[in-house]
């Protein structure tokens, strides 16, 4: 799959009428109410700049899984709101996705303003990859542009089919990801050291062996690092494990060493009896007691992580090293943040968990990208074909 993609910045936008891909799926509360609007946020640099640019916009996004049913609780109110705070400017929100209410506002549409559909997932030809569909989409706007990451895996009809009847290409946010992920995975600056946390290994078998091919040091948290533990004839007590991978660890190991990568499992472990443990211990990774789970890297762990997060000139991170979430078994996932916060590396954050808990640590400023995807980005680290992407339109030199 080429990354090198047309974007909104290699082509004239003046009097086009846009038909723009979001991102808009944003957690919300059971009021509604947003509770994290940086999907939102990661949006705005292109919304500026085609406005800016004379681009008349339709924006348009899934929030959630109405599985093809109009769900008032799923509905883009809410996102449209936000937006027009964000941007300063009212954004209508259309009544439905192609219909009359759509059509209308988009109609009606003049260089500079924008209107946001709703919920495309409530049409349930979205998910089918409808030709009919997409035409109807394609049929508001002279122009798609991607800038939904997070979904460009999916061959939906507003990720890949529109892009039969429009030209097609990417937004600055579709566009970073690619610089900035494709340049890490294909030449990246040396020593380049990944991390990978999370539960399961069945999450992560590409990208682990793709990882195994292109980086100096692998790191392996999370709970995954207990079936590599188990594969090793360690005790891991009550924690995650995945009997079936047991050989697939070995088979890595094997891999690690054969290739000269430095793969690094943590030495030690904070476990307890339960979330709400308040007396967790500290013991080795492979001597964890009957009764207690895994659910943190001990203290061990994290400075020999940290040293090597401090030594490198590429990091990607992608799943966290323990339950973030709850505070005592936050230190290892808050340990590797703040060393790649200070680290004079290239740092990106591989979206997902881990984007959650550098915004929960306030961190991602300090990080050189924080990817918008989560299975999108596993799958650009593993060197799949993503159809989001691939349907755009090439650079040539």
């Amino acid at each position: 799959m080429s990354t090198r993609k047309k974007s909104i910045e290699d082509i004239s936008v003046a009097g086009k009428k846009v038909l723009l891909r979001c991102d808009f799926n944003v957690p919300q509360d059971d009021s509604g109410a947003i509770t994290d609007d940086s999907r939102i946020v990661a949006s705005l640099d292109t919304i500026r700049y085609l406005l800016e640019h004379g681009a008349a916009v339709v924006a348009c996004s899934h929030l959630g899984r109405p599985k093809g049913k109009v769900t008032p609780e799923l509905s883009l109110a809410p996102v449209a709101v936000r937006l027009s705070e964000l941007l300063g400017v009212d954004v209508p929100l259309a009544s439905d996705v192609t219909g009359e209410s759509a059509r209308s506002l988009a109609g009606a549409l003049q260089s500079g303003q924008i209107i946001l559909l709703e919920n495309l997932r409530f049409d349930a030809r979205e998910e089918k990859n409808d030709p009919e569909f997409a035409r109807e989409l394609a049929s508001l706007a002279e122009l798609y542009v991607s800038d939904a990451f997070g979904a460009v895996h999916r061959a939906h009809a507003s990720t890949v089919g529109v892009s039969q009847y429009l030209p097609s290409v990417a937004g600055l946010l579709v566009n970073r990801e690619l610089e900035i992920i494709g340049r890490a995975i294909s030449d990246p600056a040396r020593p380049f050291v990944a991390i990978l946390g999370g539960k399961k290994i069945s999450d992560k078998l590409g990208v682990i062996e793709r990882l195994l091919e292109i980086a100096d040091t692998l790191i392996i948290g999370g709970a995954m690092r207990y079936t590599f533990v188990k594969a090793l004839g360690g005790t891991i007590g009550d924690s995650l494990c995945e009997p079936d991978r047991l050989d697939y660890a070995l088979q890595m190991l094997e891999k690690a060493k054969s290739r000269g990568v430095k793969l690094l499992l943590p030495p030690d472990t904070v476990a307890a009896k339960s979330l709400g443990d308040t007396n967790p211990i500290t013991c080795a990774s492979d001597a964890v007691p009957d009764g207690y789970e895994g659910l943190d890297i001990g203290p061990k762990s994290r400075e020999l992580f940290v040293d090597a997060i401090a030594n490198a000139a590429t990091v990607i991170w992608n799943g966290p090293m323990g339950v973030f979430e709850v505070d005592a078994f936050a230190a290892g996932t808050r340990a590797v943040a703040d060393a790649l916060a200070k680290s004079n590396g290239v740092t990106i954050i591989g979206g997902g968990d881990s984007a959650a808990a550098v915004r929960q640590f306030g961190l991602t400023d300090a990080m050189t990208h924080v990817s918008t995807g989560g299975g999108a980005t596993l799958e650009f680290l593993e060197g799949k074909t993503l159809p989001g992407i691939e349907c755009l339109e090439d650079i040539t030199l």
